[in-house]
Protein backbone atom coordinates (compact mmCIF):
# COMPACT_ATOMS: atom_id res chain seq x y z
CA UNK A 1 0.00 0.00 0.00
CA UNK A 2 1.30 3.43 -1.10
CA UNK A 3 0.66 6.15 1.40
CA UNK A 4 0.21 9.16 -1.13
CA UNK A 5 -1.55 12.09 1.63
CA UNK A 6 -2.03 12.11 4.47
CA UNK A 7 -3.98 15.18 7.14
CA UNK A 8 -4.82 14.06 10.57
CA UNK A 9 -6.13 16.27 13.24
CA UNK A 10 -5.37 16.27 17.02
CA UNK A 11 -8.78 14.38 17.63
CA UNK A 12 -7.51 11.77 14.81
CA UNK A 13 -10.14 12.89 12.52
CA UNK A 14 -8.50 13.91 8.85
CA UNK A 15 -8.20 12.14 5.47
CA UNK A 16 -5.45 10.13 3.71
CA UNK A 17 -5.01 8.99 0.12
CA UNK A 18 -3.83 5.39 -0.48
CA UNK A 19 -3.03 3.60 -3.68
CA UNK A 20 -3.33 -0.15 -3.68
CA UNK A 21 -0.73 -1.91 -5.39
CA UNK A 22 -1.88 -5.64 -4.49
CA UNK A 23 -4.49 -7.58 -3.27
CA UNK A 24 -3.53 -8.08 0.02
CA UNK A 25 -4.05 -4.54 0.29
CA UNK A 26 -7.54 -4.17 -0.01
CA UNK A 27 -7.33 -6.48 3.10
CA UNK A 28 -5.68 -3.27 4.64
CA UNK A 29 -8.21 -0.85 3.95
CA UNK A 30 -11.19 -3.07 4.84
CA UNK A 31 -9.47 -2.91 8.89
CA UNK A 32 -9.34 0.62 8.52
CA UNK A 33 -12.35 1.84 6.76
CA UNK A 34 -15.18 2.37 9.52
CA UNK A 35 -19.10 2.35 9.76
CA UNK A 36 -19.93 6.29 8.14
CA UNK A 37 -16.53 6.83 6.64
CA UNK A 38 -16.35 8.62 3.81
CA UNK A 39 -14.65 7.21 0.61
CA UNK A 40 -13.67 9.31 -2.37
CA UNK A 41 -12.16 8.00 -5.70
CA UNK A 42 -11.41 8.67 -9.67
CA UNK A 43 -13.39 7.17 -11.84
CA UNK A 44 -14.32 7.30 -15.43
CA UNK A 45 -18.38 7.42 -16.59
CA UNK A 46 -19.65 7.11 -20.30
CA UNK A 47 -21.98 10.14 -20.47
CA UNK A 48 -24.91 10.02 -23.92
CA UNK A 49 -25.85 13.66 -24.71
CA UNK A 50 -28.39 14.47 -27.60
CA UNK A 51 -27.77 17.51 -29.64
CA UNK A 52 -31.31 19.99 -30.77
CA UNK A 53 -31.40 17.82 -34.33
CA UNK A 54 -31.74 14.81 -31.97
CA UNK A 55 -28.54 12.76 -32.88
CA UNK A 56 -27.21 11.03 -29.79
CA UNK A 57 -23.27 11.13 -28.86
CA UNK A 58 -21.38 9.94 -26.13
CA UNK A 59 -17.79 10.85 -24.08
CA UNK A 60 -16.03 9.13 -21.82
CA UNK A 61 -15.83 11.70 -18.53
CA UNK A 62 -13.92 10.90 -15.74
CA UNK A 63 -15.61 11.97 -12.54
CA UNK A 64 -14.66 11.75 -8.39
CA UNK A 65 -17.20 9.86 -7.00
CA UNK A 66 -17.34 9.93 -2.80
CA UNK A 67 -19.19 7.45 -0.80
CA UNK A 68 -20.66 7.11 2.75
CA UNK A 69 -19.76 3.66 4.25
CA UNK A 70 -22.68 2.26 5.63
CA UNK A 71 -21.96 -1.19 6.10
CA UNK A 72 -18.65 -3.27 5.40
CA UNK A 73 -17.19 -6.66 4.62
CA UNK A 74 -14.38 -8.12 2.75
CA UNK A 75 -14.60 -10.66 -0.74
CA UNK A 76 -11.50 -12.74 -0.55
CA UNK A 77 -12.37 -13.52 -3.85
CA UNK A 78 -12.50 -10.55 -5.70
CA UNK A 79 -10.51 -8.58 -2.88
CA UNK A 80 -13.03 -5.83 -2.41
CA UNK A 81 -15.81 -4.54 0.05
CA UNK A 82 -19.23 -6.10 -0.25
CA UNK A 83 -22.16 -5.58 2.01
CA UNK A 84 -23.38 -7.60 4.45
CA UNK A 85 -26.71 -9.16 2.67
CA UNK A 86 -24.89 -10.32 -0.73
CA UNK A 87 -22.59 -11.98 2.14
CA UNK A 88 -25.21 -13.98 3.56
CA UNK A 89 -26.39 -14.85 0.70
CA UNK A 90 -23.47 -16.65 -0.05
CA UNK A 91 -23.06 -18.49 3.16
CA UNK A 92 -26.79 -19.60 2.34
CA UNK A 93 -25.61 -21.11 -1.20
CA UNK A 94 -22.39 -22.41 0.28
CA UNK A 95 -24.66 -24.17 2.89
CA UNK A 96 -26.97 -25.69 0.61
CA UNK A 97 -24.00 -26.75 -1.09
CA UNK A 98 -22.89 -28.45 1.58
CA UNK A 99 -26.29 -30.26 2.41
CA UNK A 100 -26.60 -31.11 -1.04
CA UNK A 101 -23.95 -33.02 -1.80
CA UNK A 102 -21.78 -34.01 1.37
CA UNK A 103 -22.62 -37.33 3.03
CA UNK A 104 -21.33 -36.95 5.96
CA UNK A 105 -21.21 -41.07 6.47
CA UNK A 106 -18.20 -40.68 4.00
CA UNK A 107 -16.78 -37.39 5.03
CA UNK A 108 -14.39 -37.49 7.79
CA UNK A 109 -13.37 -33.79 7.99
CA UNK A 110 -14.39 -30.56 6.35
CA UNK A 111 -12.13 -27.94 5.75
CA UNK A 112 -13.11 -24.34 6.16
CA UNK A 113 -10.36 -21.85 4.69
CA UNK A 114 -10.01 -18.23 3.94
CA UNK A 115 -7.49 -15.23 4.65
CA UNK A 116 -9.13 -12.70 7.04
CA UNK A 117 -12.05 -13.78 9.40
CA UNK A 118 -14.69 -15.00 6.21
CA UNK A 119 -14.03 -18.87 7.63
CA UNK A 120 -14.93 -18.28 11.44
CA UNK A 121 -18.00 -15.81 9.91
CA UNK A 122 -19.18 -18.32 7.73
CA UNK A 123 -18.84 -20.93 10.46
CA UNK A 124 -20.62 -18.98 13.05
CA UNK A 125 -23.48 -18.54 10.10
CA UNK A 126 -23.38 -22.00 9.43
CA UNK A 127 -24.54 -23.33 12.87
CA UNK A 128 -26.79 -20.31 14.26
CA UNK A 129 -28.97 -21.76 10.92
CA UNK A 130 -28.34 -25.38 11.58
CA UNK A 131 -29.40 -24.82 15.35
CA UNK A 132 -32.68 -22.19 13.77
CA UNK A 133 -33.90 -25.00 11.12
CA UNK A 134 -32.94 -27.46 13.59
CA UNK A 135 -30.45 -29.37 10.67
CA UNK A 136 -29.70 -32.80 12.93
CA UNK A 137 -27.31 -33.70 10.03
CA UNK A 138 -25.11 -30.37 10.68
CA UNK A 139 -25.37 -30.42 14.44
CA UNK A 140 -24.23 -33.90 14.76
CA UNK A 141 -21.29 -33.66 12.35
CA UNK A 142 -20.30 -30.19 14.05
CA UNK A 143 -17.04 -31.85 15.20
CA UNK A 144 -15.66 -32.75 11.09
CA UNK A 145 -15.50 -28.83 10.53
CA UNK A 146 -12.42 -27.66 11.08
CA UNK A 147 -11.19 -23.50 10.63
CA UNK A 148 -7.53 -22.71 8.99
CA UNK A 149 -5.82 -19.93 7.61
CA UNK A 150 -4.99 -19.73 4.03
CA UNK A 151 -3.17 -17.00 2.13
CA UNK A 152 -5.86 -16.42 -0.43
CA UNK A 153 -9.41 -16.97 -1.86
CA UNK A 154 -7.85 -19.69 -4.72
CA UNK A 155 -8.11 -23.04 -4.89
CA UNK A 156 -4.17 -23.14 -5.28
CA UNK A 157 -4.10 -22.20 -1.82
CA UNK A 158 -5.80 -25.34 -0.99
CA UNK A 159 -2.24 -27.42 -1.51
CA UNK A 160 -0.62 -25.07 1.29
CA UNK A 161 -3.49 -25.73 3.47
CA UNK A 162 -3.34 -29.02 3.34
CA UNK A 163 0.97 -29.36 3.61
CA UNK A 164 0.56 -27.64 7.00
CA UNK A 165 1.68 -29.89 9.66
CA UNK A 166 -1.12 -29.04 11.95
CA UNK A 167 -3.59 -29.49 9.39
CA UNK A 168 -1.92 -32.85 7.64
CA UNK A 169 -1.74 -34.76 11.50
CA UNK A 170 -4.91 -34.06 11.71
CA UNK A 171 -6.21 -35.04 8.36
CA UNK A 172 -3.65 -37.91 8.33
CA UNK A 173 -5.90 -40.55 7.31
CA UNK A 174 -8.02 -39.11 4.70
CA UNK A 175 -7.41 -39.48 1.10
CA UNK A 176 -6.86 -35.67 -0.13
CA UNK A 177 -3.72 -35.58 2.56
CA UNK A 178 -2.89 -39.11 1.03
CA UNK A 179 -2.62 -37.75 -2.42
CA UNK A 180 -0.65 -34.70 -1.22
CA UNK A 181 1.90 -36.72 0.22
CA UNK A 182 2.31 -39.25 -2.24
CA UNK A 183 2.78 -36.44 -5.13
CA UNK A 184 4.98 -34.66 -2.85
CA UNK A 185 7.71 -38.21 -2.43
CA UNK A 186 7.11 -38.53 -5.66
CA UNK A 187 8.73 -35.00 -6.31
CA UNK A 188 11.56 -35.68 -3.97
CA UNK A 189 12.46 -39.06 -5.97
CA UNK A 190 12.53 -37.53 -9.11
CA UNK A 191 14.84 -34.81 -7.49
CA UNK A 192 16.73 -37.44 -5.43
CA UNK A 193 16.87 -40.77 -7.06
CA UNK A 194 15.52 -40.03 -10.72
CA UNK A 195 16.00 -43.56 -11.81
CA UNK A 196 13.12 -44.36 -9.21
CA UNK A 197 10.59 -41.76 -10.14
CA UNK A 198 9.03 -42.54 -13.98
CA UNK A 199 6.00 -40.44 -15.55
CA UNK A 200 4.43 -41.09 -18.73
CA UNK A 201 2.12 -43.53 -20.04
CA UNK A 202 5.16 -45.48 -21.97
CA UNK A 203 7.90 -45.53 -19.67
CA UNK A 204 5.42 -46.34 -16.86
CA UNK A 205 4.42 -49.34 -18.66
CA UNK A 206 7.78 -50.48 -19.21
CA UNK A 207 8.23 -50.43 -15.74
CA UNK A 208 5.15 -52.13 -14.94
CA UNK A 209 6.47 -54.70 -17.32
CA UNK A 210 9.49 -54.79 -15.27
CA UNK A 211 7.78 -55.74 -11.94
CA UNK A 212 9.20 -52.85 -10.82
CA UNK A 213 6.24 -50.22 -9.63
CA UNK A 214 5.73 -49.86 -5.97
CA UNK A 215 3.09 -46.63 -6.09
CA UNK A 216 1.23 -46.08 -9.37
CA UNK A 217 -0.59 -42.48 -9.17
CA UNK A 218 -3.24 -41.75 -12.21
CA UNK A 219 -5.73 -39.45 -13.01
CA UNK A 220 -9.54 -40.30 -12.87
CA UNK A 221 -9.56 -38.33 -16.04
CA UNK A 222 -7.34 -40.86 -17.99
CA UNK A 223 -10.29 -43.08 -17.23
CA UNK A 224 -12.86 -40.91 -18.80
CA UNK A 225 -10.70 -40.69 -22.29
CA UNK A 226 -12.51 -40.79 -25.33
CA UNK A 227 -10.49 -43.43 -27.24
CA UNK A 228 -11.86 -46.62 -26.03
CA UNK A 229 -8.47 -48.36 -26.80
CA UNK A 230 -6.48 -45.72 -24.77
CA UNK A 231 -8.71 -46.20 -21.69
CA UNK A 232 -8.28 -49.65 -21.97
CA UNK A 233 -4.49 -49.55 -21.74
CA UNK A 234 -5.20 -47.49 -18.46
CA UNK A 235 -7.32 -49.66 -16.96
CA UNK A 236 -4.91 -52.37 -17.69
CA UNK A 237 -1.87 -50.60 -16.39
CA UNK A 238 -3.62 -50.26 -13.14
CA UNK A 239 -4.40 -53.67 -13.48
CA UNK A 240 -1.14 -55.12 -13.51
CA UNK A 241 0.36 -52.85 -11.10
CA UNK A 242 -2.07 -54.35 -8.65
CA UNK A 243 -1.65 -57.95 -9.59
CA UNK A 244 2.11 -57.77 -9.06
CA UNK A 245 1.73 -56.15 -5.59
CA UNK A 246 2.05 -52.65 -6.29
CA UNK A 247 -0.63 -49.73 -4.36
CA UNK A 248 -2.65 -47.71 -6.94
CA UNK A 249 -3.41 -44.14 -6.06
CA UNK A 250 -6.80 -42.82 -8.23
CA UNK A 251 -6.38 -38.49 -7.86
CA UNK A 252 -9.44 -36.51 -8.48
CA UNK A 253 -9.03 -34.43 -11.13
CA UNK A 254 -11.09 -31.95 -9.41
CA UNK A 255 -8.66 -31.67 -6.35
CA UNK A 256 -5.25 -29.48 -6.77
CA UNK A 257 -3.41 -32.49 -6.87
CA UNK A 258 -4.82 -34.05 -9.33
CA UNK A 259 -4.25 -30.87 -11.83
CA UNK A 260 -0.71 -30.94 -10.49
CA UNK A 261 -0.74 -34.76 -11.58
CA UNK A 262 -2.38 -34.04 -15.03
CA UNK A 263 0.50 -31.59 -15.78
CA UNK A 264 2.59 -35.01 -15.60
CA UNK A 265 0.94 -36.36 -18.25
CA UNK A 266 -1.29 -37.94 -15.57
CA UNK A 267 0.06 -41.31 -14.72
CA UNK A 268 3.52 -41.22 -12.55
CA UNK A 269 4.98 -44.05 -10.97
CA UNK A 270 7.49 -44.43 -7.93
CA UNK A 271 9.74 -47.81 -8.24
CA UNK A 272 10.77 -50.24 -6.05
CA UNK A 273 14.10 -50.11 -7.46
CA UNK A 274 16.05 -48.45 -9.96
CA UNK A 275 15.85 -48.85 -14.07
CA UNK A 276 18.37 -46.83 -16.23
CA UNK A 277 18.16 -46.30 -19.81
CA UNK A 278 14.89 -45.18 -20.15
CA UNK A 279 15.14 -42.11 -21.82
CA UNK A 280 14.85 -44.15 -25.38
CA UNK A 281 11.65 -45.46 -24.30
CA UNK A 282 9.27 -44.76 -27.67
CA UNK A 283 6.57 -42.72 -27.08
CA UNK A 284 4.29 -40.96 -28.68
CA UNK A 285 3.15 -37.90 -26.48
CA UNK A 286 0.62 -36.71 -29.35
CA UNK A 287 -1.76 -39.73 -29.10
CA UNK A 288 -0.80 -41.39 -25.88
CA UNK A 289 -0.50 -38.92 -22.92
CA UNK A 290 -3.33 -35.98 -24.47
Amino acid sequence: MKLAHKDIEKDNAGQVTLIPEEAEDMWHTYNLLHVGDSLRASTIRKVQTESSTGSVGSSRVRTTLTLCVATIDFDSQACQCLSVTALERFYEAVMQGILRHFNFDVVKCVLVASPGFVKDQFISYLFKEAVRQDCKILLENRSKFMVVHSSSGHKYSLKEVLCDPAVTALLSDTKAAGEVKALEDFYKMLQQEPDRAFYGLAHVERASEALAIDILMISDKLFRHQDIATRSRYVRLVDNVKENGGNVRIFSSLHVSGEQLNQLSGVVAVLRFPIADMSEAEEDSSSDED
